[in-house]
């Protein structure tokens, strides 16, 4: 399923750094034919069983997000990634880049691990594995 993302930022470029520093399997090209401050990217899979490479864009914000504490007002996209170590790796380089912890790691019986994230602009994103041991 081929998918296609949209992050608001209110500094783009500071989002580029942190998304393509976290994933190192993105990648942005600013669109200068666009009237806004616009990013195309692409996802490749981090993880072998996931779908194949799906359009994901930075945007400039239009609007003001919610103010802290105040919940999401989004829809929510979580990433695969292949294990457990590698999950605890992301946590690391999120508070490293200057990200949020905003649920940490939590066990989905039988199925694996996730958690929330927010990003340098505010925004909040999952990360959760592929693969799961007992």
């Amino acid at each position: 399923m081929q998918l296609y993302i949209e992050i608001q930022a209110d500094i783009p470029t500071r989002a580029v750094t942190f998304y393509t520093t976290l994933f190192p399997t993105w990648s942005f090209q600013k669109d200068p034919s666009l009237p806004i401050e616009y990013y195309r990217g692409t996802l490749s899979p981090a993880s072998s069983s996931s779908p194949p490479t799906s359009a994901i864009n930075i945007l400039k914000r239009p609007t003001n997000p919610p103010p802290p504490m105040h919940g999401t007002n989004a829809f929510v996209c979580s990433f695969p990634v292949d294990d457990e170590a590698a999950l605890d790796n992301i946590e690391n380089k999120v508070v490293e880049l200057g990200g949020q912890v905003a649920m940490q790691k939590f066990e989905i019986p039988g199925r694996g691990w996730h958690a929330y994230f927010v990003d340098t602009e505010g925004n909040t994103f999952g990360v959760f594995t592929t693969a799961y041991r007992e």
